[in-house]
């Protein structure tokens, strides 16, 4: 048998070339067997499917038609989020070009856990988190894996500066990943703060720092999984700035107002955080993943510092080559640099921030489509690009099966959010082609289900 081809090197581009025709083909072929936002028939049939396709996983003598057939399943049975009736999560329909420039990145496979491992990537990362950390009014950023492993970071640096004593406050419409990480780290429980309304109060956090023994490390949230809602961020940070807490901002969601010239005011008071957690693959449009924390203190990231003879010898750093294991929790690290660095340059801030503006836009036309239906109820006007609405008179159970039916017909894919007890369907809306037109048709869908009653076997 010969050596398979190589995606790298002299001769990478050339073999590349006609395996990209084949999984571009095999993309269209299964988006169209597909037909819709999601596989219909729900997962044992989805998994059956599968099975059919591509037979033994590791048959004894491989198949040169398996890449065709492997990617024409997945397409088949993708829940697409370039698809206008996909909109439960925060799963972004990514752009071409961040996903064109993704192909170079596993091609030439840099590994940024050192300078000879990736010299080009290395300088692009930098440019790009240092770019990234003035649109936050921080000093530096680090690339991360997404929100979970951003806020982790957050809470980990926090702790070694004020020691394993550190008590987290955080409001109840916090995400849940705060939590977790303050039980991975050994930290005390958090305190619960309340969020009447969504978000978190800042009186009620105020008594809190009062009444719980410090050291305090308090996370806010701009744009919250639920509803997308942006605590009071300036008061926030004057109680902290008062009690002297340590304030860590979650913006996964809603940190991507910076790029807008309309809307970034809304995040007046992010420049006070000590720590920002900050997605792209949200409303930037990447592939995951795509996650930013920045950092105000440089100083802070110290702790991050270890030593690999092999990777970072110090006379190697003394000769100048950089160092890289402290930027990050990982060890071997794909360029996830290159796609944003790529949807910077192509789109710039103001093409970014045009999208932004694009789906808040949306957000707040279904806003209205769903108050001016007689037979749907909104939540409230959104803040992001969620909106939140229910059929009329329908109890929680009949709205979650609803939500089934739609998914096991694979004819829309919306979310769930009990905002304030009461079970509500989520529309996410973060493709900014979705038509006026798509979103009827939605609204049509879910009053339809509803009115037929019917639930998936």
């Amino acid at each position: 048998m010969s050596t398979p081809p190589l995606a790298s090197g002299p001769d990478g581009p050339e073999a590349l070339r006609p395996l990209l025709d084949t999984v571009l083909d095999a993309l269209a072929e299964g988006t169209r067997a597909r037909g819709g936002p999601l596989p219909a028939g729900g997962p044992q049939q989805v998994t059956a499917r599968l099975r059919d396709a591509i037979g033994d996983i590791l048959p004894d003598h491989g198949d040169p038609a398996a890449l065709h057939t492997l990617i024409t399943a997945l397409a088949a049975g993708a829940a697409d989020p370039a698809h206008p009736l996909c909109a439960a999560h925060l799963h972004c329909p990514p752009l071409a070009v961040a996903t064109a420039a993704d192909l170079a990145a596993s091609a030439l496979n840099p590994s940024l856990d050192s300078w000879d491992q990736a010299p080009t990537a290395t300088a692009l990362e930098t440019l790009v988190t240092q770019a990234l950390a003035r649109q936050a009014g921080t000093a530096d950023a680090l690339i991360t894996s997404g929100g979970t492993e951003s806020n982790h970071l957050a809470l980990l640096l926090a702790r070694e500066q004020h020691g394993p004593g550190l008590r987290l406050l955080t409001g109840a419409n916090a995400h849940h990943s705060l939590t977790r990480a303050a039980w991975l780290l050994g930290l005390p429980d958090p305190v619960i703060v309340p969020a009447p309304g969504g978000t978190l109060d800042p009186a009620a956090l105020d008594d809190a720092l009062t009444q719980v023994p410090g050291p305090h490390l308090v996370a806010a949230t701009a744009g919250t999984t639920d509803a997308g809602l942006i605590d009071p961020l300036t008061d926030i940070a004057a109680r902290c700035t008062t009690h002297g807490a340590r304030l860590h901002i979650d913006a996964a969601y809603g940190g991507a107002l910076l790029f807008s010239d309309r809307h970034r005011d809304r995040l007046t008071g992010l420049d006070a955080a000590h720590t920002v957690t900050l997605d792209l693959h949200k409303l930037g449009w990447q592939p995951v993943p795509a996650g930013i924390l920045a950092v105000r203190d440089p100083a802070d990231l110290t702790a991050l510092n270890q030593r690999a003879d092999y990777l970072n010898a110090d006379d190697d750093t003394d000769a100048g080559l950089p160092d890289l294991l402290g930027r990050s929790l990982h060890t071997t690290r794909r360029p996830d640099v290159l796609k944003m660095a790529a949807t910077l340059t192509t789109l710039g801030r103001h093409g970014l921030g045009a999208l932004v503006d694009t789906v808040l836009d949306l957000a707040q036309e279904l806003a209205t489509l769903v108050k001016d239906h007689p037979a749907l109820d909104l939540y409230d006007t959104p803040t992001l690009s969620t909106v939140l609405f229910r059929p009329t008179g329908a109890d929680d159970t009949t709205v979650a099966a609803l939500r089934r039916t739609l998914l096991h017909r694979g004819q829309a894919v919306l979310g769930r959010a009990r905002p304030d007890g009461r079970l509500w369907l989520k529309a996410t809306l973060l493709n900014p082609r979705t038509s006026t037109g798509d979103l009827t048709t939605l609204l049509t869908l879910v009053q339809d289900a509803h009115v037929e009653g019917t639930t998936p076997r």
